[in-house]
Parts: C-alpha cells; structure tokens; sequence
C-alpha cells in the first residue's frame, strides 16, 4: 500500500480534532501539540507511519514516515510539511515557535479540520497597533463629542481599556 493510501486511511479515523485549550490572550480556542499527538500518533503507528518532526537548518519540519519494509521498492515513501523559524534569541519565545509551529505544520500536512481563531485574533491585534494613539488631551476633548464622532474616535484611536470603556458608555 502506497503511502498516500495509509494516510487517506488514516485520515478517515483522525476525523475532526476538537480543540481542548483556550488561548487566554486571545480568548480564542486551540488543540495544543500534546493533545493533537496524543489523538494522531496512535492512527498513523497503526498503518504503520512515522511521525518525526526536527529542526533541521532554522526549519520546523514535521516528516511522516512509511516504516514498511516493503514499501522501500516505491519512489515515495514520506510526506514533509516545513516553516522556517523566526530569528528569535530569547529561548521561551523561541521554544513557543516551535511548538506553535509543530502543530500547525502536522495539522497542514494532514490536512486537518480547523479554524484559524488565534490568527484572526492577531491580525485584529496588528490592526489596532497601527492606530494612533489617543491622547490625554484628545481624550477629554473626546467626552464632549456627540454619540456618532464617539463612536468614531473609538474606531479611529488606540486607548487603555479604561479609555475605551469610558468612552463607549457615553455611546449608550
């Protein structure tokens, strides 16, 4: 049996992943590397492939491997899904790429059912970095506006949530 057949086969078991783990800067939810192996690996041992995932050359690569003695004859008899990681020094953040990147380069690889919660969240997150920030005076000429030029101003500015409460409850 062709690799490309094990895995169809195993992605018929695999099915969907729930996510199990919130993301709590994010408040969105994930399936964390643990969990994702702890469902897949049992699959992909029973029709006998290998999950391997190095960092090889500044890559997180995430290999699947046929173990079939007979399946040596065939051309093809691995799958590989890479990502190059970001030049990052300090080693927490480092090690969060990584698993970061481990997940989502088997969930690619498999093809796996998700939504991209925490990548959203994150575009909005760049989105309201770009903004302006509000400032102190800006701020006070803001709480004498009309409803609508409020609620542009909270469109339009960067602010502290206490700012951004402050002003929204002058909207109601």
């Amino acid at each position: 049996m062709s690799i490309y057949k094990k895995l169809f086969e195993a992605k018929k078991e695999i099915g969907k992943i729930s996510k199990d783990s919130t993301n709590p800067f994010f408040k969105s939810k994930y399936f964390d590397i643990n969990g994702l192996l702890e469902h897949v690996e049992p699959i992909l041992q029973k029709h006998e492939l290998l999950l391997l995932q190095p960092i090889k050359d500044g890559k997180v690569v995430t290999i699947i491997q046929d173990i079939e003695i007979e399946n040596k004859t065939s051309s093809v008899n691995f799958v590989s899904s890479e990502i190059t990681l970001p030049n990052i020094q300090d080693p927490q953040k480092l090690g969060s790429a990584i698993t970061y990147f481990r997940r989502y380069t088997l969930q690619s690889l498999l093809g796996l059912q998700a939504e991209d919660d925490d990548g959203n969240s994150s575009t909005k997150q760049v989105k309201e970095e770009r903004k302006e920030a509000l400032t102190i005076a800006n701020f006070e000429t803001a709480k004498s506006l009309t409803k609508e030029q409020i609620k542009q101003t909270l469109n339009k500015y960067r602010m502290t949530p206490a700012q951004r409460t402050e002003l929204t409850k002058l909207t109601v």
